[in-house]
């Protein structure tokens, strides 16, 4: 399977995807090691993670050269390194306690003579289907926690950022212990891990994510969901415009604004409409292509030659039917790259794709409104609810408005916070996912079953007690 590379535009890498005959033995394979891994305590489960946290060191310029090659940005890579280290170091301080928390012991009931405890059972396999955008960093956020609560575990990355697989395998293979794989596939490779597998976590696309809910719910087994969104940012008239200016063009053009996270409608207060439109487009203005030299600039290519030509879309039909263009608005091909100026548009409506459709590109669609009260409603107005982000004066102003927000996370006085912030527990509304958070103790605790033991330390009642007349 020929893989294309987004900077250059050419099909110069190969995968070999595996059949399901082959996934089939990957997966006995991996139930097989579970056992042992299971065997150990949570405390010698992550010292052993320690170790493939130093392998990955030992190979982090390999992955980092692959993770290059498959995003077209430099810096960035080597954070998705430095993010994964973080999550190994972060789940070898918290595991253990959340595990030991987690697993109640002797526990009264209200029968006097009846005390119970909590067992948390792994399920033995874990499969994850990856996305593109962040490809090592997502392929792995749900595998640590996975490993820590001693489950096996497969992973199934994007067909479109597959490099990064080959040394990241080879690291793992230096921790013989480690139930890991990552295997290379397309979309019928996640199809046939299904039917395979115990727990099923996925990112991706909402149309994608209906499908594999299906599939999940015919081999049923659990999922956690996590699926796109269409973030909004409520700029109050109390706050600073040039300073939101700034928050909302890093919030929504970081990556390229491709992160689910990303901001995607910015409502601002038409009492400082203009100054803001004049910071923001100044800055967009002053945003750079990494472009030719990767080592340089602020922003890469779109890494999908199918999500570029969705965002042209998108800004096309918002240019068609009204809207102005106040920076960028054309995607340009460089090298055979597919890039994007940071995109201002203003004199937006609903019912334009740009502001309904999640979008995945450096694009900011801007609304002016008189009262927090439209502000709400218009943010409030769409599909999804994964986050959202307010800027004012003052926290309680903001926090009074973000309570009001339908969407899982709220950042105050910041925007994407929930890309940076691992503790905070939060759900997704509307169509942004479905299951159990992978963020806070929910990101490691999903991956148990409980078994509760009833103990009966009194005498066990007889039939009698459930005799008729008994009590009458």
């Amino acid at each position: 399977m020929k893989i294309r590379n987004p900077r250059s535009g050419a099909h110069d890498y190969e995968i070999a995807p595996f059949d399901a005959n082959a996934l089939a033995i990957r997966a006995g394979e991996m139930r097989d090691l579970q056992i042992g891994w299971s065997a150990y305590s949570p405390s010698q489960r992550c010292k052993i993670m320690l170790k493939f946290a130093d392998a990955i060191e030992r190979h982090r310029e390999a992955i980092a050269h692959a993770l290059i090659l498959d995003t077209g940005r430099a810096a960035i890579s080597h954070v998705e390194i430095d993010e994964v280290l973080g999550m190994i170091t972060r789940c070898e301080g918290a595991a253990p306690f959340q595990i030991a928390r987690a697993s109640a012991k002797d526990r009264q009931t209200s029968i006097a003579n009846i005390s119970t405890s909590t067992q948390l059972v792994p399920y033995p396999l874990i499969g994850i289907i990856s996305p593109w955008n962040f490809p090592l960093m997502l392929a792995l956020m749900d595998a640590i926690p996975a490993l820590a609560a001693g489950c096996s575990v497969i992973v199934k990355p994007s067909e479109i950022t597959p490099r990064f697989i080959r040394p990241l395998m080879a690291a793992i293979a230096e921790v013989e212990e480690l139930p890991l794989t990552v295997i290379e596939g397309d979309g019928a490779t996640g199809r046939a891990m299904i039917p395979l597998i115990d727990y099923l976590a996925f990112t991706g696309s909402v149309a994608t994510g209906r499908v594999v809910a299906v599939a999940a719910a015919t081999a049923f087994i659990p999922a956690s969901l996590e699926l796109g969104g269409k973030d909004p940012m409520i700029i109050l008239a109390s706050a600073d415009p040039v300073v939101a200016a700034e928050i909302a063009l890093r919030a929504s053009v970081f990556n390229s604004g491709q992160a689910s996270q990303s901001i995607e409608r910015v409502y601002v207060a038409r009492a400082i409409a203009e100054p803001f439109l004049v910071a923001l487009v100044q800055q967009a203005k002053a945003v750079r292509f990494n472009y030719p030299d990767i080592n340089s600039g602020d922003i890469g290519p779109l890494i999908s030659v199918a999500q570029a030509d969705i965002v042209q879309a998108q800004i096309d039909d918002a240019r068609e039917n009204g809207a102005h263009v106040l920076a960028g608005g054309q995607i340009e091909t460089l090298g055979g790259g597919k890039y994007l100026r940071p995109t201002v548009l203003a004199s937006v409506t609903p019912d334009m794709r740009v502001m309904a459709e999640e979008t995945f590109g450096p694009v900011i669609p801007v609304t002016l409104f008189d009262s927090s009260d439209e502000a709400i409603r218009m943010a409030n107005d769409g599909i999804y609810g994964l986050s959202a982000a307010v800027i004012a004066g003052s926290f309680k102003e903001a926090e009074v408005v973000g309570a009001q927000l339908n969407v899982g996370a709220v950042s105050i006085n910041d925007g994407a916070l929930t890309s940076i912030v691992w503790e905070a527990e939060k759900s997704s509304f509307g169509l942004s996912g479905l299951g159990a958070s992978r963020m806070g103790e929910s990101g490691l605790l999903r991956f148990f079953r409980k078994r509760a033991m009833i103990r009966q330390t009194g005498a066990a009642l007889p039939l009698s007690a459930y005799g008729e007349g008994v009590g009458k």
